[in-house]
């Protein structure tokens, strides 16, 4: 466990703890579900597991929330179930990520208690508390489910902000006691050996000094530029602190998830890096989360999220979260949509970075349309019909073709995909030929070819025609990756001579060699070939 680097090269495997695995039948995913689960962790070869949040939570927004940083919700078992996820975890090599929102705390946190008791309360300053302003809200800021940002608190006559739910006022990081009071908080989780934090809305810690009006924009979700409550100078400040932190131990790290609207702003995800060195180690860019299968568009996404990265910066890439539809119904087509979700899976873990791999995706699981009576997102909830909210990709994993998916003996707290039948892991293990075992043979790849760990990345077909291709090169080592994005035969020339092997392929034998990298591709080819000598 001793390799400071492991979170540029390995595999991050993102669990929604909630859908994961349920081992007491309530119908929610716990830790004891987990622990349950770790052979499937090491089967797959994963390095590392993202969590999300596991806290202890009103459940509001579900774990976004947090009333007490240092304990382990009921729901999902106990402080000693952690602490043996971490041990079990280590055991085969496998990290442990833990996610937390810092920019707030549930209302329910016993500093906000303090701080809403009376307005000369020691840690009053701990949260953003104004006056009103001309009988009203101080400000313009709207909360991110629509309404002002600011809930009035009639005891002590001021407003606190809240950028998400009434239920989560946004803490004051201008405050030197508050900031020190968080940093111990991950202090007392990286004592007992937890890796690495994914840093909720990273880019919204810090808010303007002077409360500005956010200007008048055409954003249909806030119509304004949210050029004040967050994305201020000041955060930078705060990530060198917490990146200090988690230096001053072996082997940890930091992601961060910038948002942006428009989303998928490159530059600005790319800023939270800092120099490379001094703030996160990684930071999420959504830009392929917001593009249709296009590979021009993809290439484009990928070539802008490069050059944007300082030096010294290690980028990660992502297709699937918890807050977006899943990969496979985003490049849906319904015919082709498994062949497309195996063009993604290259892509994802053959691109110079940290791939994180979403739960589920690996065996290609769907948006499932919740109706309304069935809800559980707060953000669905106000915005239906419009919007149905995030539940449609926090479904519960689908282990095996048995009742409820094989993920609980009890009733489910969201409903289950209904193609668990097919798409399962029980039934795609046993096929070697299933989206799961290519997953686990890219993966795999990862593992041993440092050409797709530490090589340098470099493009040769730049997604004109639909085919986007490029090398991998380490020392003696070099790999050409080739993705057919269409449903009809593209022809590569790259000219290329050589003794070339194919590694891994959608549509090719390891035993097929090529003289030259010239040659035609099947409709929705992936195609992995590795160099293995000069022409004689």
């Amino acid at each position: 466990m001793s390799d400071g680097t492991w979170w540029k090269h390995g595999t991050v495997y993102h669990v929604y703890v909630r859908s994961f695995y349920d081992s007491n039948g309530d119908g929610v995913g716990d830790i004891p579900g987990m622990l349950e689960k770790m052979d499937y962790f090491s089967w797959l070869g994963v390095d590392a597991i993202l969590l999300s949040p596991v806290n202890t939570s009103p459940m509001h927004d579900f774990g976004y929330d947090i009333c007490d940083y240092r304990g382990i919700d009921p729901v999902f078992g106990t402080f000693e179930d952690f602490a043996r996820l971490i041990d079990e975890a280590h055991a085969r090599n496998i990290r442990i990520i833990m996610d937390v929102a810092l920019n707030h705390t549930s209302y329910l946190h016993p500093w906000f208690i303090e701080s809403s008791s009376s307005r000369d309360n020691p840690k009053r300053d701990w949260y953003i508390w104004r006056d009103p302003v001309k009988g009203g809200v101080p400000n313009n800021w709207r909360s991110a489910f629509l309404g002002s940002a600011w809930e009035w608190h009639q005891p002590t006559e001021q407003y606190y902000l809240h950028t998400f739910l009434k239920e989560q006022p946004d803490v004051n990081w201008r405050n030197p006691d508050l900031a020190e009071a968080m940093l111990n908080e991950l202090r007392f989780w990286l004592d007992r050996g937890v890796d690495g934090f994914r840093l909720d809305v990273a880019n919204y810690f810090v808010k303007d000094k002077l409360f500005r009006n956010n200007p008048f924009s055409f954003n249909p979700i806030s119509n304004q530029v949210e050029k004040y409550n967050k994305n201020r100078p000041e955060t930078h400040a705060v990530m060198r602190n917490l990146r200090q932190l988690v230096d001053s131990y072996d082997s940890r790290m930091l992601v961060g998830e910038v948002f942006s609207y428009p989303p998928g702003d490159s530059e600005l995800s790319a800023s939270y890096l800092g120099t490379g060195n001094d703030e996160l180690h990684l930071a999420f860019d959504f830009s392929l989360l917001y593009r249709k299968w296009n590979a021009r568009k993809f290439y484009k996404c990928i070539k802008n999220w490069y050059a944007v990265l300082p030096d010294g910066g290690w980028p990660c890439n992502v297709l699937s979260n918890h807050d977006q539809p899943r990969s496979f119904n985003r490049y849906k087509d319904d015919q082709d949509s498994e062949k497309r979700a195996r063009v993604a899976a290259m892509l994802l873990l053959t691109l110079w970075g940290t791939p994180f791999v979403y739960y589920g995706e690996e065996i290609g699981m769907k948006n499932f349309r919740i109706s309304r009576s069935e809800l559980t997102d707060p953000a669905g909830k106000k915005f239906w019909p419009l919007y149905a909210g995030r539940d449609c990709a926090r479904t519960p994993m689908q282990w095996s073709p048995d009742d409820n998916a094989g993920f609980t003996s009890g009733k489910m707290w969201l409903p289950v995909s209904m193609d668990y039948k097919q798409v399962n892991v029980e039934t795609m293990k046993d096929d070697p030929h299933s989206l799961l075992h290519f997953y686990k043979k890219l993966i795999e790849i990862r593992k041993h070819k440092k050409a797709m760990t530490h090589g340098k990345w470099k493009a040769r077909s730049k997604g004109h025609h639909g085919v986007i291709s490029y090398m991998r090169k380490y020392e003696d080592e070099t790999l050409y990756v080739v993705l057919n994005f269409t449903d009809q035969r593209k022809r590569v020339n790259d000219g290329k001579q050589g003794q070339w092997k194919v590694l891994l392929s959608t549509h090719r034998s390891s035993f097929e060699h090529f003289a030259e990298l010239s040659f035609e591709l099947y409709p929705y080819e992936a195609t992995m070939i590795e160099k293995i000598g000069e022409l004689k």
